[in-house]
């Protein structure tokens, strides 16, 4: 078994390093329903089995249990409901506009994801429908590091006191973190400036010039080279972020999920509110600390030992949280371990980041009362922006309906369908009284495509929609919303929420 663990590691250390040995876990148990193995199918088949979806023999037999033949031809109501008892997402690829919305009433019923995917010439379309997708691993860009040093913790203020700058010599000078640096300048600072932060950049600046002050001069009066000087000022505004609630997870705070649970509640918002409970009351107005610190120039015993202050801190929080998680699960007459203490600490280590997608429903989307005009009509603004590939989507679409065919199927007739496109690009934007204007360009374009699949367009897509797809899986990473098209000719794209 070790062996077995330690080769799997080895073999997907890649991915594991993205999405660690839980996110892995959730793709091998995951149940993916793809409808229709076109080009962009398989290639988005071929993206999903990367990542090992298919690992074990077990993943593999349960390949073996497929749906009736009816549910691809027909997609029954019996056979629809069964789509969306088995699986964990369905992707449907290039699927009509009546089929799509068939499925997706009945997905968005059974609260299952569905992932509309299309290759339509050189266009690419991806829609996503979810009632509400949570995500607590959201990986964000550039995020800010939680050091506290605004209002240190009570053990992050005794380690900070512990050291003692003016006294040090010059190798423990040279080697002291550089979190301490800014933190023992800070309190200079505060005493020094009736107990202001610096805030503007003048002031700043200021500050990264009296930490410049407190490097080290030999015989000379010359500054000594410490680094760990240079790396503290270098970080000055990471570190004089303020401690804060992010406005994202204060909104998640105050919505109606988090301040009316039931024993039927998601744990994410179980925990959620356990969290805010904390908030109001351990955590004096603050989330629980992460527990992290970046690495910097420093003696491996001055770093570890700060690195443990945080994580003791975060431990302490995350015990906290669980004791306020065990209270809400009593009150429901749930056991403590409905939601497990592991969770509950990587819940608590990424709640800053907490993240919810909710999209629109396909039926919101087409609908003449609820269609969004505004979104549409801004777009095209730009009669070039990517929007204009929507409605011609749309568009073909609705030829479809009345044709049994895609526009320029066949070539002797696509003059014909040249001036049938433009009739349903027009019946369209009259149906949602949308005043825009679409070129003939892109209706002779559309008519040229004749709904084929190009290969480039088919992979740039697949491997598009198979990162989407694992993203809702694993609850990691924050998916799109809802509305994702691609231009091959320009290589350009947009998200647009429809």
């Amino acid at each position: 078994m070790a062996a077995t663990k330690a080769s799997k590691e080895q073999k997907y250390d890649r991915q594991l390093r993205l999405w660690g040995d839980h996110g892995q876990e959730s793709l091998e148990n995951a149940h993916v329903c793809l409808i229709n193995a076109t080009a962009t199918g398989t290639e988005i088949l071929k993206n999903l089995v990367l990542p090992a979806f298919f690992l074990a023999t077990t993943a593999l037999e349960r390949t073996e249990h497929r749906l009736p033949l009816s549910c691809y031809k027909n997609l029954t109501v019996m056979c629809l409901e069964t789509l969306s008892r088995r699986f964990t997402i369905v992707i449907g690829v290039q699927l009509p506009e009546s089929t799509c919305l068939r499925l997706g009433s009945v997905l968005w019923s059974a609260s299952v994801p569905f992932l509309v995917c299309k290759s339509y010439g050189l266009i690419g379309y991806m829609r996503l429908v979810v009632q509400e997708h949570t995500v607590i691993e959201s990986h964000p860009d550039n995020a800010l590091e939680d050091l506290r040093l605004y209002k240190p913790f009570a053990e992050l203020k005794n380690h900070i006191d512990s050291y003692d700058l003016d006294s040090m010599d010059k190798k423990d000078h040279s080697h002291t973190p550089w979190i301490i640096i800014v933190a023992k300048h800070l309190e200079k600072w505060l005493s020094e400036h009736n107990c202001q932060a610096p805030k503007n950049y003048k002031e700043k600046e200021a500050f990264r010039q009296f930490i410049r002050e407190g490097i080290l001069k030999n015989e000379n009066d010359v500054p000594e080279d410490e680094e760990n000087f240079e790396e503290a000022i270098k970080n000055v505004n990471t570190a004089l972020n303020p401690t804060k609630i992010p406005s994202a997870v204060d909104d998640l705070f105050n919505s109606e999920q988090c301040n009316s649970i039931t024993s039927q509640t998601p744990s994410f918002w179980l925990m959620l509110r356990a969290v805010k409970e904390f908030a109001l009351n351990e955590g004096n107005g603050s989330l629980p600390v992460r527990g992290t610190i970046p690495d910097m120039i420093a003696d491996s015993q001055k770093f570890i030992n700060l690195q443990n202050v945080y994580r003791e801190k975060a431990m302490q929080d995350a015990g906290a949280v669980c004791k306020h998680v065990e209270s809400l699960l009593q009150s429901f007459g749930k056991p403590p371990e409905s939601v497990s203490e592991k969770d509950i600490k990587l819940f608590c280590k990424n709640s800053s980041f907490l993240r919810v997608v909710r999209c629109r429903s396909l039926a919101e989307e087409y609908n003449v009362d609820s269609v969004n005009k505004d979104e549409i009509t801004s777009s095209m603004d730009n009669p070039d922006s990517e929007m204009v590939f929507y409605l011609m989507l749309r568009a073909v679409d609705r030829f479809y309906q009345q044709h049994s065919r895609y526009p320029g199927v066949y070539n002797y007739q696509v003059e014909d369908d040249i001036s049938k496109l433009k009739l349903c690009v027009t019946s369209l934007l009259q149906e949602y009284s949308l005043n825009v204007n679409i070129k003939d360009d892109y209706i002779h374009e559309f008519c040229r495509y004749g709904a084929a699949e190009p290969h480039t367009v088919a992979a740039f897509l697949g491997g598009s929609a198979a990162q989407e797809a694992i993203k809702i899986i694993s609850h990691q990473f924050v998916p799109f919303n809802n509305t994702f098209i691609y231009n091959a000719m320009s290589q350009t794209s947009a998200t647009l929420q429809l």
